[in-house]
């Protein structure tokens, strides 16, 4: 499929949770995207949604959806373990895609819609928005220019409440094998920008927890259910060429210092940090430090500011997303995030379980060694 620079490219939205909060508002603000169908299981809830946004189109059924000629793309920002299936419904019909993290539920499942993309000739982009962040473009930039020299040390905390009060009602973020939990929330994010700041991972060791193993239950008058996801992870992670990364993630932290990367060399330190617990991407700071030298923050070039920002901060790097792929559809070209990244992220999730069930490290493939084997 072809699209001129100066055409619309009209988009249908899969998923009404965040696909409401984030995808239309990003994709009706983008001057090249227009929401022109909304799909929820209920059609009365579709058709609201629709009316709210004013989308043209509301549907209970994909197949009426993705037959739209007037759809040539695809968001897809469903519960997890129902992405792989519409993806690839949605890649039969010849439709573009913008895929919500975690992907799949396995790096085999993505591994799959990255070969049928291909195949279709089609382009696929995965929302890995920390790679739009202007902050985190800056520690890009810094880490480019070797400020910090030789990395002796990586530290990552990402300790939030989002999940700490017991009461939170039981949903499928509560089941591991529907997708949910810490890891496949936020940890897809850090696997992603470590591999784009860092380089790849040759092995990892891993621990999961769940701290609060019951939840209530809205669809049983408040009545406890089982939660087996898992709220904390503690990685150890080695680079290619040794580097240690430590690797702590956790959504029951009362408290909790918020997000921060602290990058240690022979040169100097780099520290990118955000203590909001109430919005993952708004107050993100960089501070540098030469070698046994004091701290100093350093201002985010106006060549790498948000044009806009919004009160949810997770807007502006979505709609830098929705950007790369209307260009990487214009260009008929992949273009970083797409499934390759995807699949990189999906790959060390598994083995992050696989580490956890059988309490070892694990050894890492290379990405191009895993996507050329059955």
């Amino acid at each position: 499929m072809s699209i001129q620079s100066s055409d619309q490219i009209g988009v249908a939205v899969i998923g009404t949770g965040f696909g409401e909060k984030i995808h239309i508002p990003g994709f009706q603000h983008h001057p090249r995207t227009e929401v022109v169908a909304v799909y929820h299981r209920d059609l009365e809830k579709a058709k609201a949604i629709a009316l709210r946004h004013n989308i043209p189109i509301a549907d209970n059924r994909l197949e009426n959806i993705l037959s739209l000629k007037e759809v040539a793309g695809v968001s897809i920002a469903t519960p997890p373990f129902l992405r792989y299936e519409i993806a690839k419904l949605a890649i039969a019909a010849g439709k573009h895609l913008l895929l919500e993290k975690p992907l799949n539920l396995r790096a085999q499942e993505t591994k799959e819609l990255y070969h049928l993309v291909q195949q279709k000739n089609l382009i696929a982009i995965a929302d890995f928005e920390f790679r739009f962040i202007p902050a985190w473009q800056l520690l890009a930039q810094y880490l480019q220019q070797d400020y910090v020299g030789k990395i002796r040390l990586i530290k990552i905390d990402w300790l939030v409440a989002s999940r700490a009060n017991p009461e939170r009602e039981w949903n499928w973020y509560s089941r591991q094998e529907m997708g949910g939990g810490a890891l496949g929330a936020v940890g897809s994010h850090a696997f992603d920008y470590i591999s784009w700041l860092f380089g790849p991972i040759k092995r990892l060791v891993a621990h999961l927890s769940c701290a609060i193993p019951q939840r209530p239950d809205p669809n049983s008058g408040g009545a406890l259910k089982s939660v087996d996801a898992d709220d904390t992870a503690m990685l150890l992670l080695e680079l290619a060429d040794g580097t240690p990364i430590q690797l702590s993630i956790s959504s029951v932290t009362y408290g909790g210092r918020g997000h921060w990367v602290e990058v240690y060399g022979d040169k100097g330190t780099l520290v990118l940090g955000s203590d909001n617990l109430k919005d993952y991407v708004h107050g993100f700071r960089l501070m540098a430090a030469p070698a046994a030298k004091a701290f100093s923050e350093i201002e985010i070039p106006k060549s790498l500011a948000f044009p806009q920002v919004f009160t949810d901060g997770r807007l502006a790097p979505f709609i830098r997303v929705v950007d790369r792929w209307v260009e990487a559809i214009d260009k008929n070209q992949s273009l970083v995030p797409c499934l390759r990244e995807g699949v990189y992220s999906q790959l060390l999730m598994d083995l992050t379980h696989q580490s956890n069930d059988n309490k070892c490290w694990v050894e890492v493939p290379d990405l191009d060694e895993f996507l050329a084997s059955q």
